[in-house]
């Protein structure tokens, strides 16, 4: 452990999609804030997030975040020891203005800057709250943009062992909750809903990649609820909303369980954990517990205010960083396809 006059004190800022966020973190586990501006009351009228309405808000609230950060914490800019901030991937337009604020703090305090990968911050989200959690285990990332199958080798040493396809996870859930006029975000509506319904009403496919035995593909699926919905149309029947949400919940749970405990065995895993937006979904969480605990799996995951985009878990990926000695320059630019184990 390191002495107290060692800490090191991160100021982390997130701006990738539609939330604009800043933290100070201490010692990679400990948060000592973590501000977060929500947008989805602004996208929701237009049923997702709209790129450019994204970064202009963004800008709005950029400095407001960091500086309430900063007082939350009960720390000066001087105490800081780096900055970290997300630099891909995202909307490129929303990762500019994170990686242009942090480039101009960095610049006037002579701080050094961390660039850190979105999706590492989600997965580094499972040490802020499991404070026994250490490298190796398998994570499965799932989000709006991301279903991904991860080995976490060591602390910012990943490899992917599975991805999705076409549409991911999250993607999936949005579009189905659009068709069947539950609104965005389609995620915590489907999964409220869901509850009132029967998740063997209507049988959705399972989707397999050949060859592929830990990717992911959910576009069949979504074409399948769509199907269902237009048959019924035109037969004139009724739909129940929550039937059609429960069903196509549990066949998206179903593949994303399967294919993850299998991934862990042959991998020779005892610990699994789940990281990113979809990762609140409780129906998710509940199938995990059950299957790790039949397994003889340790199962970790993040409170849900940490899976969906903050701040804390990006000054978490950027404290382990900063611990390997990765330290960017003011050349530092954002990289909307930036895929994990790719560094600038």
């Amino acid at each position: 452990m390191l002495d107290k006059k060692d800490d090191i004190l991160i100021l982390a800022i997130e701006s990738s999609c539609d939330e604009t966020a800043a933290a100070v973190v201490k010692n990679g586990r400990e948060i000592l804030s973590n501000v977060i501006y929500s947008q989805i009351a602004l996208h929701t009228v237009y049923g997702g997030v709209v790129p450019e309405i994204a970064s202009r808000k963004h800008i709005e609230k950029i400095n407001q975040v960091i500086k309430q950060a900063l007082v939350d914490a009960g720390k000066e800019l001087q105490d800081m020891s780096a900055i970290a901030v997300t630099y891909g991937p995202g909307l490129v337009g929303a990762l500019l203005v994170g990686v242009s604020a942090a480039k101009a703090i960095s610049f006037a305090s002579g701080i050094p800057l961390i660039g850190v990968h979105h999706i590492e911050g989600h997965i580094s989200a499972n040490f802020i709250e499991n404070k026994n959690l250490e490298p190796p285990f398998v994570c499965l990332v799932v989000s709006g943009g991301h279903s991904h199958l991860v080995v976490v080798k060591d602390y910012g040493e990943y490899e992917i062992i599975g991805k999705t396809r076409d549409d991911a996870a999250g993607e999936a859930f949005d579009k189905v909750a659009r068709a069947i006029g539950l609104g965005y975000p389609g995620g915590p509506k489907i999964d409220k809903v869901s509850k009132e319904g029967n998740p063997d009403a209507v049988h959705f496919p399972r989707a397999k990649v050949v060859g592929a035995e830990y990717d992911f593909s959910f576009s069949g699926l979504k074409s399948a609820v769509l199907n269902y919905l237009n048959t019924c149309e035109m037969k004139g029947e009724s739909v129940n909303q929550a039937d059609v949400a429960a069903s196509f919940q549990k066949a998206v749970v179903d593949v994303l369980v399967e294919h993850s405990i299998h991934a862990v065995k042959e991998c020779g895993f005892n610990k699994f954990a789940i990281a990113g937006g979809v990762a609140s979904n409780s129906s998710l969480r509940k199938a995990f517990e059950t299957e790790c605990e039949k397994n003889g799996i340790d199962f970790y995951y993040p409170s849900p205010m940490l899976c969906t985009d903050n701040a804390a878990m990006i000054g978490t990926a950027g404290y382990y960083e900063y611990r390997k000695g990765v330290r960017h320059g003011l050349d530092l630019n954002a990289v909307p396809n930036l895929k994990l184990g790719e560094s600038v």
